[in-house]
């Protein structure tokens, strides 16, 4: 392995090094530094997340620049405000031994006009989000046409969240003899199409394999029954006491829901989602690294740019819409060198995924059991006690222990460890001693077999879904409020892409379909009828267990039950849904994630999300924030 002066490292940068007590370079540093400070060349480079890729285009592009000229000559693009914010603190701290380098961030949420002075001002290095730095560009508030280096930094993170018409439009006002440098994690199709129309015969360097996970992280995950998915984080997170992580939600209702019911539950956990405003988000963000917070419970969109060393765990709550935003979320853990886990949580029906992830990731993902009760608390009395063992005595305590010890001299020092451990145990316990193994058959509520005779209930299709953010509690809770009835009324609720199945006994069938007769809300119609293949039709297919229903697209097409589905299109047909395998279109797709195109940190006015999904029948949410509960 080289050392930073054997890469050809100039004395400022190298004294920069020191200060930050950088020892060796990285691989991705180690391979990339020498190439772009020996010739100015395109370069793709495809390495995880958390490798030192800042470092790897930081150090060249401030060896190569004129700190003497005030233009404009070298570009960082980034997806996220945040991770914009972080590059720039980061090219800063390497130019503090270069005298008159200027570096600038450009991102939206913050004043354009507060950032169109500090360019005119003068500023050698731009970092910027595409949906801002696309604006400034149109407005003329910047200049990039005489720039010398551009960069790309997680390049398939910025195009699958929108962003390839605004990379484009920016690369198309910048000089075609520019070194573009772009650095990713996985190699899409429209990364290699920004690299075939942008760059020269750009020399690709691979840290591991195309798009592959980090070795330093295990895979593995757990099967359990759609309703027992939030008690299933709570008992792993309860089984690792010291685990501290990021727990991934496909929806922004989901990953509200899922941090108010931690907090509730007495965790240290908090939400972040694109409903948050920019200063909330800053605040959870800097309770998450100053470990305030335990648990972060984040939507993809909005984690992107989180870069934290120490997280212990990834839990993917649901799975994502794309093979390789796996890849971006199990980045997260396994970073310096450390060791991370990365948890699913799965129904029967999704475990189908699993063996797709792993030809992508190109490593096993074992099947682990949800650890029982008994198992738990047995790990949160050793946990306690070893708490107990390394803390440190606060001398102010002192003053206070004469009349501490005269009201425990009654007990033995057996008695004293029973009691204190006890205080401390009791909520597991109590939560935990009568606890159900949520492991074993994937089958519903026996309590909704015995109670419901099949023959004496009637088998519903209704047309929302997951797309609408509905998960089979959210559903049956926004059925049971419209049709003002008991919550052991409605049963067997099964929750698709785009549509549903539920049950309710035969004596409330005319109830239903006059209810939901012209039904709207927020001008769409709630679609509700009798499911013509039965009462439990989960199978692919076209049809989908369902028979043939009202389409949401608008030229019908039959909406399948399994399988993945190529992406939805709301002007679009439908199309079959299928049962298995993945659709070989543009992208590896999952399901639809109605959060694809939020854009929630450029700034860019075309990618807010306001208005444009229907809410039914929820609750309102309360946006974002953390919280933190006692245990006792």
């Amino acid at each position: 392995m080289k050392t930073f002066q054997e890469l050809g490292l100039n004395d400022a940068l190298l004294e920069a090094i020191k200060d930050m007590g950088f020892e060796t370079p990285s691989e991705v540093q180690e391979k990339a530094i020498p190439i772009l400070l020996e010739k100015d060349t395109d370069i793709v480079s495809l390495a995880q997340t958390g490798t030192g890729k800042t470092a790897a285009f930081g150090f060249p592009m401030l060896q190569k620049i004129d700190p003497k000229s005030r233009t404009t000559q070298g570009l960082i693009l980034s997806p996220t405000r945040e991770l914009c914010l972080q590059i720039t603190q980061e090219i800063k701290n390497y130019a503090k031994h270069m005298k008159g380098v200027n570096v600038v961030a450009i991102y939206g949420g913050a004043s354009i006009t507060d950032q169109a002075r500090a360019v005119k001002k003068g500023a050698q290095i731009l970092v910027a989000t595409p949906g801002r730095m696309q604006d400034m560009i149109r407005r003329r508030l910047v200049d990039v046409s005489k720039i010398e280096y551009c960069v790309l930094d997680e390049a398939d993170e910025m195009l699958n969240m929108g962003f390839f018409e605004d990379i484009t439009d920016i690369l198309s006002h910048t000089p075609d003899e520019k070194s573009t440098w772009l650095f990713s994690a996985t190699m899409p199709k429209e990364v290699s199409v920004i690299a075939k129309k942008f760059m020269h015969s750009p020399v690709e360097i691979t840290v591991g394999a195309k798009n592959a996970g980090t070795k330093n992280v295990s895979h593995e995950y757990y099967k359990v029954s759609g309703r027992d998915r939030y008690p299933a984080l709570r008992r792993l997170a309860d089984a690792h006491p010291q685990i501290f992580s990021v727990v991934f939600c496909r929806t922004k209702r989901d990953t509200q829901s899922v941090a108010e019911k931690l907090i509730e539950d007495g965790y240290s956990a908090g939400a972040l989602h694109g409903d948050l405003s920019q200063n909330q988000r800053d605040m959870v963000m800097k309770s998450f690294r100053n470990k305030q917070i335990q648990m972060l419970v984040a939507t993809d969109v909005a984690a992107r740019g989180i870069d934290v060393d120490n997280i212990t765990h990834v839990i993917h709550y649901q799975l994502p819409d794309e093979i390789e935003t796996y890849t971006h979320r199990s980045g997260r853990t396994g970073r310096a060198g450390n060791q991370g886990v990365s948890m699913i949580i799965v129904t029967q029906s999704e475990s189908r995924k699993i063996r797709a992830i792993e030809k992508i990731i190109q490593a096993n993902i074992e099947m682990k059991k949800i650890p029982t009760g008994m198992e738990i608390c047995e790990t949160q009395l050793y946990s306690l006690a070893q708490k107990i063992k390394n803390t440190e005595v606060n001398e102010e305590i002192f003053n206070y222990l004469p009349k501490v010890e005269a009201e425990l001299e009654d007990l033995s020092k057996e008695e004293l460890i029973q009691r204190l451990v006890s205080v401390e145990f009791a909520r597991f316990h109590n939560y935990y001693k009568k606890s159900k193994d949520l492991n074993g058959k994937f089958e519903d509520n026996p309590a909704d077999k015995t109670k419901h005779n099949r023959k004496d209930t009637t088998r519903f299709f209704i047309n929302v879904g997951e797309r609408d953010e509905y998960n089979w509690m959210a559903l049956k809770d926004f059925l049971k409020a419209t049709l003002e009835i008991d919550t052991d009324d409605i049963f067997h609720v099964d929750v698709m892409e785009s549509f549903s199945f539920f049950n309710t006994p035969n004596s409330l069938q005319e109830k239903v379909i006059e209810k939901f007769t012209d039904f709207k809300i927020d001008g769409r119609f709630i679609n509700v009828e009798i499911s013509e293949k039965g009462p439990k039709g989960r199978s692919g297919g076209s049809g989908g267990g369902g028979g043939k229903r009202r389409s949401f697209n608008k030229d019908g097409g039959s909406g399948g039950g399994g399988g993945y589905k190529k992406k939805f299109n709301s002007g679009g047909s439908g199309g079959s849904g299928g049962g298995g395998g993945y659709d070989r279109g543009k992208r590896r797709s999952f399901d639809n994630n109605p959060e694809k195109k939020s854009g929630e940190s450029s700034g860019s006015p075309r990618r807010s999300n306001s208005g444009s999904k229907p809410t039914y029948g929820s609750k309102d949410s309360k946006p974002g924030g953390f919280g933190r509960r006692s245990r006792s």
